[in-house]
């Protein structure tokens, strides 16, 4: 059978969850949301959760709820998938990128300040692959008046230097991700955590078309009434997939230990293969989510495109993460961006293949993976 380099692990226990649902009352706008968002906020140890129907819709609510607009800038990680930073775009503002840390592949103070500028609004920082990126570092070089959006999709169940993921004890907001390649799968889904509750209510109107229980104008109508005070979106997320999300929540612990378990082994056995370049490790107190386990092939593109071909064939479904935002035509055509703007991230692209990494991946499965790799790297 093929060998996926992601893929979800549902249970009897998951399915029993969403039929409970289904021989229900609510689909949808009922109380397994509300559950579900009570149980992240609990497990992130963050005040308040509000769910979205995907990551992307988090993001995008994220960005809305922090006031962007025309005029202001967002600066996110160059290495990241293109809705960190879309999330900009989508109200008007302008997406600029911070190039990363070779060591950590996650952006820096450093980074993050170089691109700084009186329009700056907000940050992104991407934990990237499931490494916390260094939020207390951040904070300290933008200011507490520049809003840190967390992009924690690869990270639901890491530990920061400052706790569990998305805590929100330095961003203002993280964002997560339930694709069924993350750390839990709900089909597709997403969710932000923040300790502001002006900003959970902004969230919470914005996922509903932007309409708002507390009515502002002078009326007599009855309970039913409801106004609309932004242009939102429905983004709301159903019953359904919030029952799958808590039923998966329930065996978080036992995914990230799995994660992790796949993580050494593939370090173990490629300790000695020079062309491989291994991806960075948490440090102790702090723990990785292993979204993904990236190798760097050191000599580069052309070697790594001979290794992606030649496990494709032999159906190991490698995938590369990812093409630096910058360069995909639109934003280049949209903002000029071109090669050189972050040279570490495309030296890393260069040589970047992520291998299976799943809770379900059987060691057999991963022997597999390495001694194809090892083979062809060998060759």
């Amino acid at each position: 059978m093929p060998i996926p380099y992601g893929r979800q692990a549902i249970n009897d226990d998951d399915v029993a969850a969403v039929a409970e649902v289904l021989r229900g009352d609510w689909l949808t706008q009922g109380p397994s949301v509300t559950s579900f968002e009570q149980a992240v906020a609990d497990f992130c140890e963050a005040p308040y959760a509000v769910a979205f129907s995907s990551g992307t819709a988090a993001l995008h609510a994220a960005a809305f709820a922090a006031g962007l607009g025309k005029g202001d800038e967002l600066i996110s990680s160059a290495l990241t998938f293109s809705a960190s930073a879309n999330c900009a775009a989508y109200v008007g503002a302008t997406p600029r990128f911070a190039d990363i840390s070779g060591e950590t592949l996650n952006v820096t103070a450093e980074t993050v300040a170089a691109r700084l500028t009186p329009r700056t609004r907000a940050i992104v920082p991407v934990d990237f692959a499931g490494l916390a990126a260094p939020l207390d570092e951040i904070r300290r070089a933008v200011g507490n008046d520049v809003r840190i959006i967390e992009d924690a999709a690869h990270a639901l169940g890491g530990q920061g230097p400052d706790g569990p993921v998305g805590n929100c004890s330095v961003a203002d907001m993280a964002v997560f991700s339930f694709h069924p390649v993350k750390t839990i799968a709900t089909g597709e889904g997403g969710m932000v955590t923040t300790a502001d509750v002006a900003l959970r209510e902004r969230l919470v109107s914005f996922r509903n078309h932007g309409f708002s229980a507390q009515p502002t104008l002078l009326t007599d109508e009855g309970g039913w009434y409801r106004e609309q005070h932004d242009l939102g979106f429905n983004y709301r997320l159903s019953d359904i997939h919030a029952a799958l999300g808590r039923s998966q929540l329930r065996r978080i612990d036992d995914f990230i230990v799995a994660r992790n378990a796949v993580a050494q082994r593939y370090r173990d056995w490629f300790a000695d293969v020079d062309e491989v370049i291994l991806p960075p490790a948490a440090t102790a107190p702090q723990r990785h989510a292993y979204h993904l386990f990236v190798i760097q092939v050191r000599s580069g593109r052309e070697q790594r495109r001979r290794l992606y071909d030649e496990l494709r064939r032999r159906d190991i479904y490698a995938q590369v993460h990812y093409v630096p935002v910058y360069l995909h035509p639109w934003y280049r055509e949209t903002f000029g961006y071109g090669p050189g703007l972050c040279p570490t991230v495309e030296r890393y692209y260069d040589g970047c293949l992520s291998l299976p990494c799943f809770p379900m991946l059987t060691e057999a499965e991963q022997r597999t993976v390495a001694n194809a790799v090892i083979e062809t790297l060998r060759v």
